[in-house]
């Protein structure tokens, strides 16, 4: 475990790969959240806020993991771009008739970035650094 957590936080070849991944991730959640319907099926299986969550604690995660610096600026920058990530997205949201854009969701997006942030601080402190050798 402690292998692959030093692998995700500190693995410098890989971090052009994770901010990637979070790059269609977002473009992705984009997409489908403003499919007719889409976000009303889904909603059947969790409610907005938990999906909000979890979709954008991942980005933060992955964004933490693709930046460069200090453990404390990483997750700033992870923070940083998940409110501009959410934001962007209510933006988006606002143009369709049958969504919304919502203050609270956008909350919800910066609230989930600043926790798992903060953990990935933690642990990226303490976690041994894999140079890439």
């Amino acid at each position: 475990m402690t292998t692959h957590l030093s692998s995700f936080l500190h693995h410098p070849h890989r971090r052009p790969r994770y901010l990637a991944v979070a790059v269609v991730m977002y473009l992705t959640i984009i997409t489908t959240g403003n499919i007719p319907g889409a976000r009303a099926d889904i909603g059947a299986y969790a409610p907005g806020s938990v999906l909000h969550s979890i979709a954008y604690a991942v980005l933060a995660a992955l964004w933490f993991a693709g930046s460069r610096g200090s453990a404390f600026a990483r997750a700033c920058k992870a923070v940083l771009a998940v409110a501009v990530m959410g934001a962007a997205d209510e933006f988006v949201q606002s143009f369709f008739p049958y969504r919304g854009a919502s203050i609270r969701d956008w909350a919800v997006d910066v609230s989930a970035a600043i926790v798992i942030s903060s953990v990935l601080t933690l642990l990226a402190s303490r976690a041994p650094v894999d140079t890439g050798h």
